[in-house]
């Protein structure tokens, strides 16, 4: 159970950081005149936090152990 918490107070963090790395003044850090390829630097900024949000979720969520059901079963599917 303490694995599981842990987890979730990853989770917990995670969102938390994305919602103050996605505020408008920290994005507006980002917007600058500099392009990379001819795509400003705040696309890369937003898809670049995007990112890094799924991924985070994803590797959080596969570390998550399974709940066992109430009548023993796995679960459905």
């Amino acid at each position: 159970m303490p694995e599981r918490r842990k987890i979730v107070g990853g989770m917990f963090l995670l969102t938390t950081a994305g919602l103050l790395l996605l505020v408008p003044p920290l994005v507006h850090l980002f917007n600058h005149d500099f392009t990379v390829l001819g795509v400003p630097q705040i696309v890369f900024y937003l898809f670049g936090v995007w990112l890094a949000l799924i991924v985070g979720t994803g590797v959080l969520t596969s570390r998550l152990p399974r709940e066992r059901s109430t009548n023993g079963e796995e679960g459905e599917g």
